[in-house]
């Protein structure tokens, strides 16, 4: 990739990220050692957007990640303006900015000399074309009703669609069908508390997340949903922790768990991070205060505790 100005356009946030994601990989592509900062720009002073927006010394390439460019200060607005018009050698700038805000102006002007990736809104509209689209990016193609299949099951959000999407390609033996998005998300009703935990810590986030808002519509309480949660992402880390090790029934007796849970959860946990898993755990923690009382909405609480464990799992 040549250009080394990047505007990313838009509020939708899942665009955003997704877009900022393929410049990199595609800035990096052939590029050994070049590094990437990421800074939040209605945080930063003009002084240190210029230091970081200068050449290396040593003549290292880097890409610059600006964040939140609508809430930028004015000093740092022109400091972004005049870098993006002149970028240093090896210097990458990255502007994601919504649109909107103080520094509209600015965007206007990067759109002039950026090269600019989209991240409007999806109008309700658009949704079912745009369904469509990311099902032909992954070389498969489907008929109308299974695109509302798609969006009676999953819903509206960008994300979780494009979720649900990529896991009907990978899962399908063959074309994706009506009869496919319908068996993929049949049961919901009838799920267990322990299925969404399952789900959620294996990285499916749209099949978690619509078992989860089901459950919820039907009346069950936060409070065992997030117990399941908690348990299953407390064995992770268990099995985390005693990674090496292949005797099955060894680490049964020692976590205290029957060994058909440790084979099916073993090739789960391999998959984690020591990161993720410490995050998780910090999120376990904080959904047992709040589905307790102790903080907001509960029911919102063990959804967003549900896709976010989903999403440290992919």
């Amino acid at each position: 990739m040549d250009e080394q100005v990047h505007l990313i356009l838009g509020p939708e946030t899942f665009l955003a990220e997704r877009a900022r994601a393929a410049i990199v990989d595609q800035i990096r592509a052939g590029r050994e050692g070049i590094t990437v900062t990421d800074m939040r720009a209605g945080d930063i002073t003009a002084a240190e957007l210029l230091e970081v927006l200068s050449p290396s010394l040593f003549g290292d390439d880097r890409i610059v990640v600006l964040h939140d460019a609508d809430k930028a200060g004015n000093e740092a607005a022109e400091q972004i303006l005049k870098a993006a018009v002149d970028p240093g050698p090896g210097i990458y700038l990255v502007v994601e900015h919504t649109g909107k805000g103080r520094t509209k102006k600015m965007a206007e002007k990067l759109a002039k000399i950026a090269h600019v990736w989209p991240a409007e809104e999806i109008r309700q509209r658009d949704l079912q074309g745009w369904v469509t689209r990311e099902f032909r990016e992954r070389g498969a193609q489907v008929a109308p009703d299974v695109v509302r299949a798609v969006l009676e099951g999953v819903g509206s959000d960008p994300r979780e669609l494009a979720i649900a999407v990529e896991q009907l390609v990978e899962d399908a033996d063959g074309p994706v069908t009506t009869a496919v998005v319908r068996a993929y998300y049949a049961g919901v009703a009838e799920v267990s508390n322990f299925d969404i935990a399952d789900w959620a810590v294996s990285g499916q986030t749209s099949r978690a997340v619509a078992a989860v808002r089901r459950a919820l519509q039907l009346g069950t309480s936060p409070v065992p949903i997030a117990s399941a949660l908690s348990n299953k992402v407390g064995m992770i880390a268990r099995l985390y922790s005693t990674r090496g090790r292949a005797d099955q029934n060894a680490l049964a007796r020692e976590i205290g768990a029957h060994p058909f849970v440790i084979k099916k959860t073993l090739p789960v946990a391999r998959r984690w991070s020591g990161e993720a898993v410490s995050r998780a755990v910090i999120l376990m923690a904080e959904l047992d205060a709040e589905v307790k009382g102790q903080g907001g909405q509960a029911e919102y609480a063990v959804e967003n505790a549900v896709r976010r464990i989903a999403r440290l799992a992919g």
